[in-house]
C-alpha cells in the first residue's frame, strides 16, 4: 500500500468498538482480519502484482490457523475478491464484538525501498499529514451513500480532522505491543528488513476502537520482495508470523498487562491473604489510567476530577497514573475510584526502585 493509502486505513480501524483489556471470560478470542482493498479497488500494483490478491491470501492462511485454536473465533471483513466500503468494515468488527483487528497490506514506493512495518494508531499531526490524508481520503467520494455513511464528512476540511481523546487511546499499548510481536516475527524468524512499529495520524469518523495494527508485509515496488510475497512461501512465512503474534498476544493478555503486570487484584485467593493495612516499603503501587501520545497537564480538569494524578514518558507514548502508594489495599481503593470515574481499563502496576515490576513479585517482597 502506498505511503499516502495508509492514512484512510488508519482512519478506518478507528472506527471500530471500545473492548476490556483483558479477555472477556467465558467468551472465545475475536479476531477480526481484514484483507485490504478488493475488487475494483486494486491496491498497489507494483512490478504488476496485485496487492488486493496478496492480502487476501495471507489474511486466508492466518484465520486457517488461527481457526485450529478452540478458544479462538476469526471473522473475515472479506474472504473474497470483493470492495468492502470503509464504512461497513467497521460495522463487521462493531457488531462482532470483536477484541482484536489486524488489517494486511502491501507496500509501494518510487525508490528502492523495502522492508516490513506495522502501523499503530496515534495523534500525531502536522501539516503534511493532513494534506496525505486529506488525499487518500476523498476515496469516500467513490462510495455510494458516502453523505450519510460518513455523516457529511468532508476530507478538504481540517476542522473534519477530529482530534482523538485521552480516554480513546486506552488501547495504544496493547496495539504497540502486538505490532512489537509482529515485527520482532518478521525480523527474528523471517530475516526480513525491519522499518519498525510506527504510529501516525488518523481521522476520527465518529466511533471509537479496539486493539489494533495495519501490517505493511513488504513493498511490491521492490522486485525481489514482490516475488517474495507473490509467492506460496512467502505469503505462508508472512501468515505464520502473524498468526503467531496474535496467539502471543491473547497468552499475554489472559496472564498479564502490558507491562508484564498479572491482574491479581481480581483474585479471591490473593484477597484472602491480604489485610487492609498491609504494606510494602520496598515497593511503590500506582493505577494506571491510560495510554497518550499528548502530554497533558496532570490536573483533575483533564482526568474525570481525578486528583493525584502523575505522568510518566515512555518512547513517544505519555502513561497517566492515579494514586501512589506502598499500601496494597490502598491501592485497590483507588482503582475503584477510576473505575467508577469511567477508566475501566485502568489496572494496577508496581515499581521497586523506579524500576516497574510484575505485581506478584511486589507481593512477595518483605511486608510491615
Amino acid at each position: 500500500m502506498q505511503t499516502y493509502q495508509k492514512y484512510l486505513l488508519l482512519s478506518f480501524i478507528v472506527l471500530l468498538t471500545s473492548l476490556s483489556f483483558a479477555q472477556k471470560s467465558n467468551d472465545k478470542f475475536i479476531v477480526v482480519l481484514d484483507a485490504g482493498h478488493g475488487a475494483h479497488d486494486p491496491g498497489n500494483l507494483g512490478n504488476g502484482f496485485k496487492e488486493k490478491d496478496i492480502a487476501l491470501s495471507i489474511v486466508l492462511k492466518i484465520g486457517k490457523a488461527l481457526e485450529q485454536q478452540d478458544d479462538v473465533e476469526v471473522i473475515y471483513t472479506r474472504k473474497t475478491d470483493v470492495f468492502v466500503d470503509l464504512h461497513e468494515r467497521g460495522a463487521i468488527a462493531n457488531r462482532a464484538d470483536a477484541d482484536l483487528f489486524v488489517s494486511v497490506h502491501c507496500n509501494a514506493h518510487g525508490t528502492q525501498a523495502n522492508g516490513t512495518e506495522t502501523w499503530v494508531l496515534g495523534t500525531k499531526r502536522s501539516e503534511t499529514n493532513f494534506d496525505v490524508a486529506k488525499k487518500e481520503n476523498e476515496v469516500i467520494f467513490l462510495e455510494e451513500d458516502h453523505e450519510k455513511n460518513y455523516e457529511g464528512f468532508d476530507p478538504n476540511n481540517p476542522e473534519s480532522l477530529i482530534g482523538i481523546t485521552l480516554m480513546m487511546e486506552d488501547y495504544l499499548d496493547q496495539s504497540i505491543l502486538l505490532a512489537t510481536y509482529i515485527q520482532d516475527n518478521f525480523t527474528n524468524k523471517l530475516k526480513r528488513k525491519n522499518r519498525g512499529v510506527k504510529q501516525e495520524g488518523f481521522i476520527v469518523l465518529h466511533q471509537t476502537y479496539m486493539p489494533s495494527v495495519l501490517v505493511e508485509t513488504g513493498f511490491l515496488s521492490y522486485k525481489k520482495e514482490g516475488v517474495y510475497l507473490n509467492s506460496k512461501k512467502g505469503q505462508t512465512e508472512m501468515a505464520t508470523s502473524i498468526k503467531d503474534a496474535i496467539l502471543k498476544y491473547k497468552g499475554k493478555l489472559n496472564f498479564e498487562s502490558v507491562e508484564d503486570i498479572v491482574l491479581i487484584d481480581n483474585d479471591e485467593n490473593y484477597d484472602a491473604t491480604i489485610d487492609s493495612t498491609t504494606t510494602y516499603p520496598e515497593i511503590t503501587f500506582k493505577v494506571q489510567i491510560a495510554a497518550s501520545s499528548r502530554k497533558l497537564k496532570t490536573k483533575p480538569y483533564n482526568f474525570n476530577g481525578l486528583n493525584n494524578v502523575s505522568r510518566n514518558r515512555v518512547g513517544e507514548i505519555y502513561k497517566y497514573f492515579y494514586g501512589e502508594t506502598s499500601d496494597y489495599s490502598q491501592i485497590k481503593k483507588h482503582k475503584k475510584e477510576a473505575l467508577k470515574k469511567g477508566y475501566d481499563t485502568c489496572f494496577i502496576v508496581a515499581f521497586k526502585n523506579g524500576l516497574p515490576i510484575t505485581v506478584n513479585d511486589a507481593l512477595k517482597t518483605p511486608s510491615d
